[in-house]
């Protein structure tokens, strides 16, 4: 963990001006009829989980450069978690992903408590074939026309259950690479009715208190036919499996020109929305850094969740997931997790009265004014301040440059090899 002093240092001839600035917007915004105080006390509460994975350096089909002081393990992956969320304030919760980050959960606890966190969802992995694993799933897995890998498949799933039992999680994700290749290599409905009896196995082993989610994927690594490809098909799986079964939305998981946010409104009408995997792309599934290409689509997302904040149910699980290929991924992970505050606090920037009359009025023009005067505003000094009142850095990439922890890890941890190729 970073020295508190550091962050003191960081923090000293940068808090006047951000209060003054922090007065300025409050001004602005007071003559709206907004309470900027009220809205930073909201986005303080908000917070996103990171994925364990996240912080360590991802790849193309083609390669991959690792970065000076990469985790090692699980146990480093907390450490480095541990300092986003002390310079942001905004990553409370880590995900952790089985196998990759099996480990005895009595010592995964003491880390958490170490480094501040707690866990997030648990997350399977059938979707790469992994050491002592008796068959493969390069056909498949829960999906698989080999009855035996279908159990094996069960069977992991469910000991992600037992893991995160132990160590305080309340929900598994369920992402397969099931599918097929060509045209004629699998039967479509007797795949997809594989599956369903296997998920139906999983969803039975879920504990009473936690949730399913699943989540979709248009293409990759089955360039035909994937087997969960759209919302459509997750809502399907979600509606099969029962009440405490939901649909995960990966910002990347879509065609480009798809509206993800009358997806969202969508599951968020049926009771089926699970959660979110925050990240950005411009061609598919780019996994590229939250709010990097369309930050004006975050903001729309957020707009129908704060919309429908107060709905009975209504709970959605937010975590970032991007795959960091020439920055250093502790600092693209702060600057998304920023990203995710700044478009819920947008959204609770906008007038929702006014917004509702001129939808009523067929008013095109000044209805979607209003998204754009929420969006337009720059919402910044109350995200610093929010940082600033919990401790954490006025800017945290700066502050995580200053302390030197991307060097002390290098010096500790061995460096690793970029042969290979394949996205994490």
């Amino acid at each position: 963990m970073i020295d508190q002093s550091v962050i003191a240092e960081h923090n000293a001839p940068r808090e006047a001006d951000l209060r003054a600035d922090y007065d300025a917007l409050g001004a602005g915004l007071a003559r709206r009829g907004i309470d900027i105080d009220a809205v930073r006390r909201e986005v303080a509460g908000y917070g996103v989980a990171i994925p364990s994975w996240g912080v360590g350096t991802g790849g193309t089909r083609f390669a991959r450069f690792p970065g000076p002081g990469e985790p090692r393990d699980v146990f480093d992956k907390l450490d480095d978690c541990g300092v986003i969320h002390q310079l942001t304030r905004a990553t409370p919760r880590v995900s952790l992903h089985i196998p990759w980050d099996r480990a005895d959960p009595a010592d995964l606890l003491a880390r958490a408590e170490a480094t501040g966190l707690a866990f997030d969802a648990m997350n399977s992995n059938t979707f790469q074939d992994s050491p002592g694993q008796t068959g493969s799933y390069k056909f498949g897995s829960l999906s698989h026309t080999d009855p035996a890998i279908r159990a094996q498949a069960v069977e992991h799933n469910l000991d992600c259950i037992e893991i995160g039992r132990a160590i305080g999680s309340r929900a598994l994700t369920v992402w397969v690479g099931d599918g097929s290749n060509f045209p004629g290599q699998v039967d479509f409905t007797r795949q997809f009715d594989r599956y369903l009896d296997t998920m139906r196995q999983v969803y039975a082993g879920l504990p009473e208190d936690w949730r399913l989610f699943t989540e979709h994927k248009i293409y990759e690594p089955a360039f035909y036919s994937t087997l969960v490809q759209d919302w459509g098909t997750n809502y399907l799986i979600a509606q099969e499996l029962g009440e405490r079964a939901f649909c995960l939305v990966d910002l990347g998981h879509h065609a480009p020109t798809v509206n993800i946010e009358m997806i969202v409104s969508r599951l968020i009408r049926f009771g089926k929305l699970g959660g979110f995997h925050f990240n950005d792309s411009k061609y598919g599934d780019d996994d590229l850094d939250t709010g990097a290409i369309d930050p004006y689509r975050l903001f729309l997302v957020f707009n129908e969740l704060v919309g429908a904040e107060g709905t009975p149910g209504f709970d959605p699980a937010h975590m970032l997931d991007q795959s960091h290929n020439v920055t250093d991924p502790v600092e693209s992970l702060m600057v998304s997790a920023a990203e995710v505050q700044r478009a819920y606090a947008q959204a609770l920037l906008v007038d929702r009265a006014a917004l509702a009359e001129f939808q009523e009025a067929n008013d095109a023009l000044m209805a979607s004014g209003a998204l754009k005067a929420a969006f337009r505003t720059d919402v910044e000094p109350i995200l610093a301040m929010a940082r600033l009142d919990a401790g954490g850095a006025i800017d945290p990439v700066a502050a995580f440059r200053a302390s030197g922890y991307r060097a002390k890890v290098a010096a500790e941890r061995p460096e690793l090899s970029g042969a290979g190729g394949g996205i994490v």
